[in-house]
């Protein structure tokens, strides 16, 4: 499985023709306590860059971009249960949505681990 990640602070695990999407880790630091999560409906077409969720802190309130086109084929309602998740476990079990890929291509120019470790720093 490889990890990509978007300007925008958003992780995607790709696995096959299916992308699974979270928020970085620093995403969450910046935000603080998470308080509320809003996902997208499962069956949904996504556009590259169109907002599809909704992560809301006591900070703050962003959306979060869908880093790839394609129809959601899965949503995290745990964390729709539980948005704390976001902070104890961003790269983990609190994903957000799973989208399955139209166009490979969209792929290209995202950052690698370093790649975005180097963004960050």
């Amino acid at each position: 499985m490889t990890t990509l990640y978007t300007t925008d602070h958003e992780w995607l695990a790709i696995d096959g023709d299916v992308v699974t999407v979270g928020i970085t880790n620093y995403a969450q630091e910046q935000l603080g306590d998470v308080v509320f999560v809003e996902l997208p409906q499962v069956g949904r077409q996504l556009k590259k860059a169109e907002a599809a969720a909704v992560v809301e802190s006591v900070k703050a309130a962003s959306d979060v971009y869908a880093p790839i086109s394609g129809e959601v084929v899965a949503v995290n309602d745990e964390l729709a249960a539980e948005p704390a998740l976001v902070n104890s476990d961003a790269d983990g079990k609190a994903w957000f949505f799973k989208v399955k890929i139209t166009d490979r291509s969209e792929l290209d120019g995202l950052m690698d681990a370093d790649a975005y470790k180097a963004h960050t720093a």
